[in-house]
């Protein structure tokens, strides 16, 4: 049948008819038995609300199969055909041939050659599926080629890798969706489709493309001469930890280290140098790792040199008990096998006071572990202490000792067989080791150049291993706390680590598993540092520490990439610095407690995405190796709270080191520690986690930490208000017994519904003294955030308190929409009664429940009619209510969609009279993304979708699988587009920072003025933007950009100011919130440039296709019109803020297309925005801008001219028509041929010529040389008609005939404004407090009332610095509300009787 893509259906018969997709049977459209054609409908369908018709496959008489009302599944029968012409149906028949490929076959002959491997590798890195596993095809390709090859192969192999997901790179660093990376490929490939399909392919297979890439460096990863990789390496290092690069990343971050790492035998030989020296040098033992690491100096214990033997085994001792104090070592060194090491120590965290008790401990030297139990039967030259807190180590260090037989890091099952060996030796004598007090026992494996294997035994655990401790240094156990941890969880070590001070565990609660997650687990990174430096002068200390929890936090990411860990795990990071700070304690708290906090919130976005719940950083306080405190500072998420802070002061045990004991360190109250794993607030933050969000109370520490950051970033840009002690405090919003909203102080958490909502109080640069918000979210982890009556009601309510107090609300919406249920304790007692018994498929006629069991219903579960059924009564079920039944306690339908209209009615009002804002975090289904709609200010997470219903549930409908995600339906890459989301962000983190930067646009209450700051960037300077005759970009206009030499060329408003919103609807137009000399201002602009408008294809309909549509610059398309009214009405509902309209519009669109998509109606609005603005408004004609025709009209001031003022530079230009055109009307060609011949001296010679001419000849010269010089002067007076038709359109007729207020000169524009706009502020600030003295008077009424307070006229300055002086706008204030009042009371009077006058005075 030609060339074609062929379906192969499981099942197929042409004789049965089935179901496309799940659905309900309406009615069949023949009769059974009827007659039915090809393509014609049999059935109709109802499914998703929709009525779909199923069509027959074949000709024939059809049998019904179910009846109407039952429920099918996709592929279910619906009917038989008995086919017209059964020989003209093709059926699929089993087939039983031998079914042989030619690939197959050839594999079977014998081994491929490697060329023939090569291509499969090949294709597999395309994205076609390879015969064998990927691993073993790479394992194949290595073994048939010669090793000659390899380098050369694996090359090959990386770049092709390479090749395909460097296209991807890009877009993943923007964490844009794979849906949105492959529209910019496409957009970005339009003639070469084809490329972007076969990359499409290919990435669709990146997990086999990434065994391959895996499998092809493990197979060169010994190589010596991998130098030809290096590039190859360092792109896949760079490789991002998600989007599935992470194994491939990491991996290759380790064949790049080891390639830039020096040879191991050059280092040694460097070590083995400078410890050939009688005296040992002290600054040895503190070396890098990779200088002076543990495996090198263990592999110079057997040295030829006593001395070098001596002092390594000194240096050895003294690296591994570091950041011990009082440690002494002495080394006794009669051969090289027979070297004894004796040293004392303290624990570092138990203070110097009073007799500390001694440990002791003996390091012995062998070389092999053959030797382990005559060591241990010698005499251990220890002193008992009287408890077991004595220690000895057992170096095995065979290749020290010139053998290369024994291998220990080949695998671990050889390692664990001596670990057993090791316990069996150490039981044997037990009590010798007792008499000397040995509680712990370490066997360090050395192989070098490989870090040593360590295993520690413990007396009191029968010298059992301590598997926390595997692996790692003993002094370990200690210093990162591993014993505590191991008491709670189950832990298992990750490797490979990148630091030499760090560990890395996942950890596996012993708690009973809760919920559906199973058992918690935890990734621990615990590290230290033997350095630490804190100044009382400045914060350059703080870089330091910085670095140490930035290498934990790397520690993470890089723990997260094993496949072992992955990304469900939550996390938790803890730092030791052992050097002691040698300040005052409560000025280390202090600074301690800021540099976490400033910390949380400069990394916030990195610690969120890697799900960190807890920071602690330890610090020992003293000087001179005196330790007179241990500081122990948490960020903590465990309490509900977004990583709060706590400092607590911590003892040890003396004997064990342990901590044992902890008191706050503000109060000095005794406390204890919380677990540091699961609880019921980590189980809430994994749900929450997994749905895409974050626990809805951490949003509340969230904002504490950006507060910080907007505090730093006020301060660096030059502002001078201190920082409030208390930047940010909440108060949660419950219902009472009455219904209304009561303060709470209960903890995070304890809400029995899936809905909170808190008071808050944040003091920021605009209100340092504090600003009130009401914070509404949903709680995901209840119930997946669905709305039921309660939580409908608390919505309700937490909005209609901020509505009566006139309070910024802000919604934190993270749902799965309206609650949906059944009953559910029905569902076993349920009974249908079969219209046919013997054949159930012809349906039923009711459901029923036995009397016995009706009965034991409470009054209201059900709706029932009492019948008879063989004999018995029964309860025939006309509806189920539900009432007093569990499962439907929080509503289950209709109740839900009442109570969802209701907040949709609420959120409307709230839109009209307070300032609204939606944060998406997560999904936000049905009612969820109404409400956002409704609210209208939008800031949406990258994945978090607004969807009305799921992809997978649309799947089912359609029959196939359509849509691949929800983002497809409701990610950014729609609801940026279409003007929904108006903000769009990557992270939890970057969310709350969005909230905050809009609420510094925004005044205290709906009825307060919008916030001033100090100005920081100079109001008097000029303007260094400057106008081009070329498109440029208006953004650059607005906050400024960099020239080509780097310096900052400044803009319109205040640096660093202009935020942008709606950025991709619409994008003819610009609009955002910007700030003038500290004045917050709505921001219109526009784009000059050509911009173009994107339609997607339907992914449900395969005829669609992609449209672009090109979008001229200084141009109202219909997207662009409404964004304009949009960002008008936002601006002036709940914002208050002064707008600046920069007008450089040539007119509205006005073609078929665009009057089909409603221009005129989305033109119209922006009149009706402006008509109802209640603040000021500016319009300012930019240089070489212009308006004409109808984009004048819907700005012109005249629309509200109490609000209203147009003002255009002395280079813009505004009237009906461009020059060019007005010219072809009102300038025409005969008109402009009458003035050449006035004003050309030729045209008056020739003129007078042809007037003279008397021969026909001399005549038809005359005119032809007429025409000619007509036709060389033509371009010329038309130039000249513009250019008089553009002096009509100059600013000095606009001024003149007073359609403007002014003409300015761009670079001065800045301090006009600024002073201008200060002064209107001020005024209608001023006019809102006379009218709310007096609510009679008229706004004219008002502000005459308070140029009778001020004087300046029209010196703006003048007037704002006057009204600034609140003083005597006050007494007026005070002496019109008294007169106000007066004058009510004498209305009151009045109305009385005359004969209760006299009663009604005192």
């Amino acid at each position: 049948d030609g060339i074609a893509t062929v379906m192969l259906p499981t099942l197929y018969d042409p004789s049965e008819l089935r179901s496309e997709f799940n659905g309900k049977v309406v009615r069949y459209l023949q009769d059974d038995g009827a007659s039915v054609k090809e393509g014609e409908p049999y059935v109709e369908l109802e499914a998703m609300k929709m009525i779909m018709p199923v069509k027959a496959t074949a000709t024939g008489a059809i049998k019904h199969t179910r009846g109407a009302g039952s429920i099918v599944a996709a592929g279910e029968l619906l009917g038989n055909l008995e086919l017209t012409d059964p020989s003209q149906v093709k059926k699929i028949l089993p087939f039983d041939g031998a079914f042989q490929l030619a690939a197959a076959a050839t594999a079977e002959a014998g081994s491929p050659a490697m060329d023939d491997l090569m291509v499969q590798v090949e294709l597999a890195l395309d994205g076609y599926q390879p015969m064998v596993e990927p691993t073993e095809l790479v394992q194949q390709l290595f073994v048939a080629a010669p090793p000659m090859l390899h380098m050369e192969l694996a090359r090959q192999v990386l770049e092709r890798y390479l090749t395909a997901e460097g296209q991807f790179l890009e877009h993943h660093k923007s964490s844009v969706s794979l849906d949105e990376t492959y529209t910019r490929l496409i957009a970005a490939n339009r003639d070469t489709l084809d490329s972007v399909a076969l990359l499409a392919l290919a990435h669709s297979q990146l997990a086999a493309r990434n065994e391959i890439v895996i499998a092809t460096l493990r197979s060169v990863r010994a190589a010596t001469d991998a130098a030809s990789l290096a590039d190859s390496l360092q792109q896949l290092a760079e490789l991002p930890n998600d989007f599935g690069y992470g194994e491939v990343a990491m991996l290759a971050r380790q064949f790049s280290e080891r390639l830039n790492t020096e040879p191991f035998d050059q280092r040694r030989a460097a070590l083995r140098a400078a410890l050939d020296s009688e005296a040992l040098d002290d600054q040895i033992a503190a070396m890098k790792a990779k200088d002076g690491g543990v495996e090198m100096l263990a592999d110079l214990l057997g040295d030829e040199s006593a001395v070098v033997r001596k002092n390594a085994a000194e240096a050895l001792v003294l690296r591994i008990y570091r950041s011990f104090p009082g440690l002494a070592v002495d080394v006794t060194d009669s051969s090289p096998s027979r070297q004894v090491v004796k040293y004392s120590f303290e624990f570092p965290s138990v203070p110097a006071e009073g007799d500390m008790p001694k440990r002791g401990g003996v390091c012995r030297v062998v070389p092999s572990f053959a030797d382990i139990k005559a060591v241990l039967a010698e005499e251990i030259p220890l002193e008992l202490p009287g408890k077991s807190v004595n220690t000895m180590q057992v170096v095995v260090a065979p290749k020290a000792f010139g053998s290369e037989s024994i291998s220990f890091h080949s695998t671990d099952v050889e390692f664990q067989d001596l670990v057993a060996q090791t316990t069996g030796l150490l039981r044997e004598v037990g009590e010798a080791l007792k008499t000397k007090g040995v509680g712990c026992f370490t066997l360090m494996l050395a192989q070098a150049p490989y870090a040593p294997r360590y295993a520690t035994f413990m007396a009191e655990n029968d010298w059992a291993e301590d598997e926390s401790c595997r692996d790692v240094r003993p002094t370990f156990k200690h210093l990162l706390e591993l014993a505590e941890l191991s008491a709670q969880c189950e832990l298992q070590r990750v490797v490979p680590v990148i630091g030499r001070n760090s560990q890395v565990y996942v950890g596996t609660s012993k708690a009973e598993a809760k919920g559906r997650f199973g058992k918690a687990q935890t990734v621990f990174v615990r590290t230290m540092s033997h350095t630490f430096e804190m100044s009382a002068e400045d914060d350059a200390w703080i870089e330091w520490p910085e670095v140490v929890l930035l290498g934990a936090v790397d520690e993470l990411e890089r723990a997260r990439l094993n496949p072992q860990v992955g990304t469900k795990p939550n996390s938790n990071i803890f730092v030791h610095f052992n050097a002691l700070v040698d300040m005052e304690p409560p000025a280390v708290v202090e600074r301690m407690e800021r540099f976490i906090n400033g910390f949380v919130a400069k990394h916030g976005a990195r610690l969120q995405k890697s799900k960190v719940d807890e920071i602690t950083v330890k610090v020992g306080v003293g000087a001179g190796g005196a330790r007179i405190r241990t500081l122990r500072l948490t960020a903590s998420s465990m309490s509900g709270e977004y990583l709060k802070t706590s400092a607590l002061f911590e003892k040890a045990d003396p004997v064990t080191g342990a901590p044992s004991t902890w008191e706050d360190a503000r109060s000095g109250q005794a406390c204890q520690m919380e677990p540091e794993t699961a609880g019921r607030m980590q189980l809430k933050r994994r749900v929450a986690r997994a749905a895409g969000s974050t626990y809805a109370p951490e949003i509340l520490g969230m904002m504490k930490v950006e507060l910080i950051k907007k505090w730093d970033a006020y301060h660096a840009a030059g502002g001078q208000r201190p920082v409030p002690e208390d930047l940010f405090s909440s108060v949660e919003l419950v219902p009472g017994d009455d219904g209304e909203l009561a303060e709470s102080a209960r903890a995070p958490g304890e809400n029995a519904v899936g809905m909170l909502a808190w008071r808050c109080t944040l003091a920021t640069p605009e209100y340092p003294g504090g600003r009130e918000i009401v914070l509404i979210a949903n709680d995901v982890t209840f119930q997946a955030g669905s709305f039921g009556v309660a939580e409908d009601t608390l919505f309700q309510k937490a909005s209609e308190y901020a509505r009566e107090r006139g309070l910024p609300r802000i919604h934190i919406a993270c749902n799965s929409g309206a609650r949906v249920g059944l009953a559910e304790e029905l569902k076993p007692s349920l009974r249908a009664k079969w219209t046919d018994a013997e054949d159930p498929s012809k349906g039923f006629d009711f459901l029923y429940l036995d009397e016995e069991e009706y009965k034991q219903l409470a009054p209201g579960t059900v709706v029932a009619t009492e019948k008879k059924l063989d004999g018995k009564t029964v309860y025939a079920l006309d509806a189920v209510i539900g009432e007093g039944l569990k499962s439907t306690a929080g509503g289950i339908g209709v109740e839900n969609l009442q109570g969802s209209g209701l907040i949709a009615g609420e959120t409307s009002r709230a839109y009209n009279e307070v300032f609204t804002l939606s944060y998406v975090t997560g999904r936000s289904v049905g009612i969820g993304a109404y409400l956002n709609r409704l609210g209208q200010r939008v800031i949406q997470m990258v994945n978090g979708p607004m969807i009305l219903t799921g992809f997978g549930a649309l799947n089912k409908l359609l029959g196939e699988k359509v849509y691949s995600s929800q983002d497809q339906l409701g990610g950014p890459q729609v609801m940026v587009p279409n003007g929904v989301t108006h903000k769009l962000v990557q992270s939890d983190q970057e969310g709350v920072s969005a909230i905050l930067d809009w609420l510094s646009y925004t005044p205290k209450t709906a009825a307060s003025p919008p916030p001033l700051l100090e100005p920081i960037d100079p109001v008097d300077r000029d303007v260094a933007f400057t106008h081009t005759k070329m498109p440029y970009d208006p953004r650059h206009m607005l906050a400024g950009t960099r020239g080509p030499d780097g310096a900052r060329v400044s803009g319109f408003f205040d640096e660093g100011s202009f935020q942008e919103y709606l950025e991709g609807w619409g994008k003819s137009v610009v609009v955002g919130r910007a700030k003038l000399g500290g004045i917050p201002m709505g921001v219109i602009a526009v784009e000059t440039r050509n911009v173009e408008r994107r339609v997607p294809a339907d992914p449900a309909n395969p005829a669609s296709m992609e449209v672009l549509e090109p979008q001229a610059g200084q141009v109202w398309f219909p997207d662009s019109a409404s964004k304009t009214a949009t960002a008008i009405r936002d601006f002036n509902r709940g914002e208050n803020l002064p707008l600046m309209i920069f007008a450089n519009w040539r007119g509205f669109s006005g073609g078929t297309r665009d009057m089909y998509q409603e221009v005129l109606k989305f033109g119209a609005q922006i009149v009706d925005a402006l008509v109802e603005y209640r603040h000021p408004v500016f319009i300012y004609i930019p240089p070489g801008g212009e308006l004409r025709g109808g984009s004048w009209v819907v700005v012109d001031p005249a629309i509200n001219p109490a609000q209203m003022e147009m003002y255009a530079d002395v280079e813009s230009r505004g009237g009906i028509l461009e020059p060019a055109g007005i010219v072809e009307v009102k300038f025409r060609e005969a008109q402009r041929r009458e003035m050449m011949h006035r004003l050309d001296p030729e045209l008056e010679a020739l003129d007078a010529a042809l007037e003279s001419a008397a021969e026909p000849d001399a005549v038809k010269d005359a005119e032809a040389r007429i025409q000619a010089r007509e036709e060389k002067l033509a371009p010329l007076y038309t130039q000249i008609a513009c250019e008089f038709a553009d002096l009509h359109d100059r600013t000095g007729r606009m001024e003149a005939k007073g359609v403007i207020r002014k003409g300015l000169e761009w670079r001065r524009a800045r301090a006009y404004f600024y002073w201008r706009v200060r002064r209107r502020v001020s005024e209608t600030a001023a006019v809102a407090r006379l009218q709310a003295a007096d609510a009679t008077l008229t706004p004219e009424a008002a502000r005459a009332l308070v140029e009778e307070v001020v004087a300046g006229g029209e010196d703006d300055k003048a007037v704002a610095e006057a009204l600034a002086d609140e003083a005597k706008l006050d007494a007026k204030v005070e002496s019109v509300r008294v007169a106000a009042l007066k004058r009510r009371l004498r209305d009151l009077y009045e109305q009385l009787p005359e004969g209760e006058r006299e009663a009604a005075l005192p």
